[in-house]
């Protein structure tokens, strides 16, 4: 194993990326391994370090080895303010961490430089120097292609060159509009760029011309995610401008998340979009008008949660057969059945299914499967009294050969009389596939007892998720079931 070369160990460590003790181990195997494994370790320190369960220590320990790299000459004029930290810092690392790190979470940053402050007590305007050093040590050793900007930071002049060859940003409606005019200065390239509108128009913290000007300059942009913290604030001025921005980029965008009702009609521009993710809670069924005539022939991924039906049954019905994974919570579900229609008559590639269901449409669904045979994971999300039984008899009898995981979801009411159907469902699964199963129920009247009453059906819960542990258990010993989870959580449903 140690004879193997760089290539191959490079394949492995991928493997093991999500293993974090197997992933350290390599470091150890000998000098070709450790050298290998550092620059994946260090290509997003932020994430090396929500793998440990001691924050405090880790996150010295990572300042600690950020700070070795500082020069004799910067210590100096450190320990001249009145800022002596080397005193255990080693003096010269083993390796240049710092030139693999390419994703920066300047939130991160602060947070290290935060326990800092706190162990030591030292003063806010040192630690400020503290990070001016940190980043002109960036800017010295690498190029980052990843920044993330989650509250209202600033950064230094003289670091603009370790951020001019990004790929990715987040930011905020907060974010300074200096950070953002230097960016759209320097960078070209941002493939993908997320916004979270955390406050609305009254607000004095209006960047909209900046982040615009940031959107309107790349030159290959493909992903976007405009993300709302509150669904109910006003904040139609920015949305407009940021809509608006997107026109210029029609031709390169393909994957969409938009978290509110759009506002213009720019979504009829973007027309090689192959995924789009629209989010938003509306209870006037006149709404929606920018959605009603759009076409998307390319759509490969739809999510949608809180979209009326007839408006969705609209957007597939324009697809061209390329959507494969389909994920759908809306409210208006009394459609007679378009809905899914839509689905069966124009998704016959489709291999992922996430849907709400009432009784009223379960007899359309047989349709569903029988059309989309290439099915391989279905989650049906039932709504209060959803019968459940006939649900299992239709995929008892129509379900497609390559489907074999399910995910069950519905109110916590249902998890008794749910329990006598799954039985009815996992005995006609005979000589097929094992499958994989996860029932999840959801409740959210919960919240509103009082605690000792909370506690006393959360008992009863319990009891009910250890009979049906026990009864899946059975089917795991004869091979129906591969595996299972069962998931209560006491959250809005």
């Amino acid at each position: 194993m140690s004879k193997l070369n760089k290539d191959v160990i490079f394949l492995i460590l991928k493997e093991l990326q999500n293993d974090p003790s197997s992933f350290y181990s390599c470091l150890l195997i000998n000098r070709i391994w450790c050298e290998t494994t550092v620059p994946i370790l260090w290509k997003n320190p932020a994430k090396l370090f929500r793998s440990y369960k001691r924050k405090c220590k880790a996150s010295k320990s990572l300042l600690n080895i950020i700070l070795s790299h500082i020069s004799e000459e910067s210590r100096y004029n450190l320990k001249n303010q009145g800022i002596d930290l080397f005193t255990e810092i080693q003096k010269k690392p083993l390796f240049n961490y710092i030139r693999y790190w390419r994703y920066l979470d300047l939130n991160f940053l602060e947070y290290l430089l935060n326990v800092l402050g706190t162990s030591i007590n030292i003063e806010k305007s040192k630690i400020f120097l503290i990070k001016n050093e940190m980043l002109y040590l960036f800017n010295i050793n690498t190029k980052f292609i990843s920044l993330s900007i989650s509250a209202p930071l600033s950064l230094i002049s003289g670091s603009e060159d370790c951020f001019s060859k990004l790929e990715y940003f987040y930011c905020n409606n907060k974010t300074s509009s200096k950070i953002l005019e230097g960016l759209a200065q320097t960078n070209k390239q941002i493939r993908k760029f997320e916004i979270i509108i955390m406050c609305d128009d009254r607000e004095n913290s209006d960047n909209s011309t900046e982040v615009v000007k940031l959107i309107e300059a790349q030159g290959n942009l493909k992903e976007i995610n405009f993300i709302r913290k509150n669904f109910y604030m006003n904040a139609k001025s920015y949305c407009k401008n940021l809509e608006e921005s997107l026109i210029k980029h029609a031709d390169t965008v393909q994957y969409l998340r938009i978290d509110w009702e759009p506002i213009t009609k720019f979504l009829s521009y973007l027309v090689n979009l192959v995924s789009l993710d629209l989010t938003y809670i509306c209870y006037e069924r006149d709404h929606y008008d920018n959605l009603k005539t759009i076409s998307l022939p390319l759509l490969k991924f739809l999510k949608a949660k809180h979209i009326p039906s007839n408006i969705l049954s609209s957007l597939i019905e324009s697809t061209k057969g390329y959507l494969v994974e389909i994920s759908i919570l809306y409210h208006y579900i009394f459609d007679k059945g378009r809905l899914i229609r839509a689905i069966y008559q124009n998704c016959l590639n489709l291999k992922i299914l996430k849907l709400s269901m009432t009784n009223e449409n379960i007899s359309d669904f047989e349709y569903l499967l029988i059309n989309c045979q290439y099915l391989n994971s279905l989650e049906v999300i039932g709504t209060n009294y959803f019968d459940w039984d006939e649900l299992f008899e239709i995929l008892t009898k129509s379900t497609p050969i390559g489907l074999f995981k399910f995910t069950f979801t519905s109110p916590i009411s249902d998890l008794k009389r749910k329990m006598n159907s799954i039985k009815l469902f996992l005995d006609n699964w005979k000589d097929r596939h094992s499958m994989s199963l996860y029932i999840v129920s959801l409740e959210e009247a919960y919240m509103k007892m009082l605690k000792q009453q909370r506690r006393k059906f959360q008992q009863q819960d319990k009891q009910q998720q250890q009979i049906l542990e026990n009864l899946l258990q059975q089917y795991v010993a004869i091979g129906i079931v591969e595996k299972f989870s069962i998931q209560i959580s006491y959250t809005k449903f």
